[in-house]
């Protein structure tokens, strides 16, 4: 089943209904997506793209290109999330999203169905979403060549007369409509099952609470050039791929997948890095996660675009942006009422951390000059909102993280504290554009990029922990007997401050100097 937005010509093909767009932006803005039902379970916060300058006041270098979807299907116990991260425009992230939530939405999917028809049915729709929008451009890339036909070979555009300025301001116009393409992240929940399909770098995480804390799992994998499976996917089309590691861009983006970018899908064999290929190197075909059983889980899903990991990683460092972002996400659960709030609060405070990094002048300010859009989604699964909204709790206030738990006041609470636990999908073979075993229960791979103090072992269930023994990691082992106080009452220390200590001395100076001599 297939649904034909306002003035689009049909087509059919196998592929399912693939169309020609014969309307402007603004129109496809204004389509049946617009009275689906929005899911009440989640909710989502956006900043906008800003680059600094000396005087750290930021500046917007281009509209919003991030997008976003939640939706829900009762009558069909199906519910449906999506985060779209847009470069070079939003014609193709909003295209995307629109597109997408037509070929899942309207009947294609069933309580019946098995874990191989979500699968098939989730491959399908990526694939017609991007015939669909290379298609949508084909009239506007013909105009294009004949306005080029039209101009003196061999001769760049500046240099050009005065009597082709119509030309290329038409030229210039068209690029700006087609060119551009996005990463897309779907979550599917279909009878209580989790589905993930990834194409590019936006990261979703499921953040389970258990016994011993928070549990969170990254259930995607970023489709880049230090993508192992990735590269060795490029190889076998012929492409010198320690070339393209060395270089860490093609066609000006790290991700080796996306949809649209006709640049790279049309005239790859341009592009120096991509002309050996035998075939279309950057692909739509998303990589499909699952299937995770939420059946008595308690927590929460996060889906974040890259423009908000990576502004954590230039401030932070890279390796742990996954467990920030998931500690500041249970944060903000416990002081605010309102997924949404929950949701803009994290954004913002991201956001605060990267200006405040910069405006620091230390040694990752350099790294902190600007930061793309941001979008985080939120799916609740029944976590407790709003605990220290109470007039009696008064959290404490703060743009930063601390490597370790502290809590908002004396009085205590279920959310004192957040333990962390990290557990990453496996970089298998690919069968069908999905992992043919990206379960939970894997071995799990080695991260990079790790924080020297602290390394991240696989335990008997394959979860990673971010606790470290006395190898100089941020935590000590929690003893497993019971720890007797000494003559004055405290008992012996588990948890190791200094890193706490440093990290706060760096923004509280002399003050955060006496509290660590206290």
């Amino acid at each position: 089943m297939c649904f034909l937005f306002p003035g689009v010509n049909e087509t059919n093909t196998a592929g399912g209904c693939l169309a020609t767009l014969g309307m402007s932006l603004k129109e496809q803005q204004l389509s049946w997506t617009d009275d689906l039902p929005l899911c009440q379970l989640s909710g989502v916060g956006t900043a906008t793209n800003c680059t600094y300058n000396s005087d750290i006041k930021g500046k917007e270098e281009h509209p919003l290109e991030d997008n976003w979807l939640k939706f829900s299907r009762s009558e069909n116990n199906v519910f449906l999330y999506g985060v779209f991260n847009g470069y070079d425009g939003i014609r193709a992230t909003s295209f995307v999203g629109q597109r997408l939530s037509a070929e899942l939405l309207l009947g294609q999917l069933n309580p019946e169905h098995s874990d191989a028809d979500v699968r098939r049915i989730l491959l399908q729709a990526f694939d017609v979403v991007e015939r669909s929008f290379l298609e949508s451009i084909d009239d506007a890339l013909a105009e294009k060549a004949s306005l080029q036909s039209q101009l003196p070979e061999g001769v760049p555009h500046h240099q050009l007369s005065s009597q082709y300025s119509k030309i290329l301001e038409k030229l210039n116009t068209i690029e700006r409509e087609v060119s551009g393409g996005a990463m897309a992240i779907i979550a599917l929940i279909l009878n209580d099952r989790l589905y993930i399909a990834n194409v590019g770098t936006n990261r979703a995480l499921l953040c389970k609470s258990t016994v011993d804390g928070l549990q969170v799992t990254q259930l995607n994998v970023d489709h880049t050039t230090e993508n192992e499976d990735e590269l060795f996917r490029l190889s076998q089309l012929g492409l010198d791929t320690g070339k393209i590691k060395q270089v860490g861009v093609i066609g000006g983006q790290e991700s080796t997948r996306c949809i649209g970018d006709y640049k790279v899908k049309y005239g790859f064999s341009d592009i120096e890095l991509l002309s050996a290929a035998k075939s279309k190197p950057i692909i739509a075909e998303p990589e499909i996660h699952g299937v995770q059983p939420l059946d008595g889980v308690t927590g929460f899903l996060v889906l974040m675009s890259e423009g908000l990991y990576k502004a954590l990683e230039c401030a932070h460092g890279p390796g742990q942006a996954n467990q920030e972002i998931a500690a500041m996400v249970a944060t903000e659960f416990a002081k605010q009422t309102a997924l949404d709030a929950v949701a803009q609060a994290v954004v913002d405070r991201v956001k605060r951390i990267h200006r405040d990094t910069f405006a620091s002048g230390g040694e990752r300010s350099q790294f902190c000059v600007k930061h793309e859009d941001m979008t985080l989604l939120i799916r609740n699964f029944g976590y407790p909102l709003g605990e220290m909204s109470q007039p009696n709790l008064t959290p404490t206030s703060g743009g930063r993280i601390y490597p370790v738990s502290v809590p908002y006041s004396t009085q205590s609470t279920s959310k004192t504290s957040v333990t962390l636990s990290l557990v990453m999908p496996s970089q298998g073979q690919m069968v069908n554009g999905s992992h043919s075993s990206s379960t939970v229960d894997e071995v799990t791979p080695t991260l990079t990029n790790q924080s020297p103090t602290m390394t991240l072992q696989s335990t008997n269930t394959h979860t990673q922990s971010s606790s470290s023994s006395s190898d100089g990691g941020l935590f000590r082992s929690r003893p497993s007997h019971s720890l007797q106080p000494d003559e004055d009452g405290r008992v012996e220390p588990y948890v190791d401050f200094s890193e706490f200590y440093r990290l706060w001395n760096m923004d509280h100076g002399e003050q955060g100097s006496l509290l660590a001599a206290q």
